[in-house]
């Protein structure tokens, strides 16, 4: 994939998308609910990036991992509300209400959540700072990264039916559902295909 510029028409191209694309509600089931925002931003050239964050190694669930910025759900938050407040907590991005464009899929995970991905526009992110109780690095992932020949990658496993979902970036391998919210990200707001990907498998050791 070409360089994708980090631009106005960009911004509406996205929004468009995303408006025009039909969610596929999912019934809770039983699971927490989670939000993540998946925030773009200038990779420093003029081009359009994806923020990434890798999770903190002192955590006690999921350390180490490559994540977009977000978390649990609390009673009393709408995942707006909760996107952008572990947006502040996580990588001390204030993003405003009007700053996201739309939202994904909701993806079920196999360790008990119910993930909502929030699309959000940020034309400033110069000055993001990780927090260290939580976030390790934060990265900007070029989008023409994720659109590269074969990427993302779909793998078979003999505890499912189902593929697994993962991209080759940052020199090793992004599982789902980080790769399943990014796979649909760019699939349905970028490109404009109606792409479904709830049923996305996870490997085994994200199950718990």
């Amino acid at each position: 994939m070409k360089p994708v510029a980090f631009d106005a028409a960009l911004r509406a191209r996205l929004t468009q998308n995303l408006a025009l694309s039909e969610h596929a509600p999912l019934d809770e089931g039983g699971l927490k609910r989670a939000a993540v925002c998946v925030i773009i931003t200038d990779d420093g050239r003029g081009e359009a990036a994806l923020l990434l964050t890798r999770r903190a190694e002192h955590l006690s669930a999921h350390s180490g991992q490559f994540a977009l910025p977000g978390g649990r759900v609390d009673r009393s938050e709408s995942a707006l509300e909760a996107a952008r407040r572990e947006a502040r907590e996580e990588i001390a991005l204030e993003l405003a209400p009007e700053d996201f464009l739309g939202r994904l899929d909701d993806y079920p995970t196999r360790s008990g959540y119910l993930i909502t991905p929030l699309v959000a526009w940020c034309a400033s992110a110069s000055e993001l700072t990780p927090n260290p109780a939580e976030v390790a690095q934060i990265f900007r992932v070029p989008l023409a990264d994720l659109g590269r020949p074969g990427s993302p990658q779909f793998v078979s496993i003999p505890e499912s039916e189902q593929p697994v979902v993962r991209y080759p970036l940052l020199g090793t391998l992004i599982h789902a559902p980080t790769a399943a919210v990014m796979y649909q990200f760019m699939e349905v707001a970028l490109l404009g295909r109606a792409t479904r990907v709830a049923h996305l498998e996870q490997p085994v050791w994200a199950w718990r």
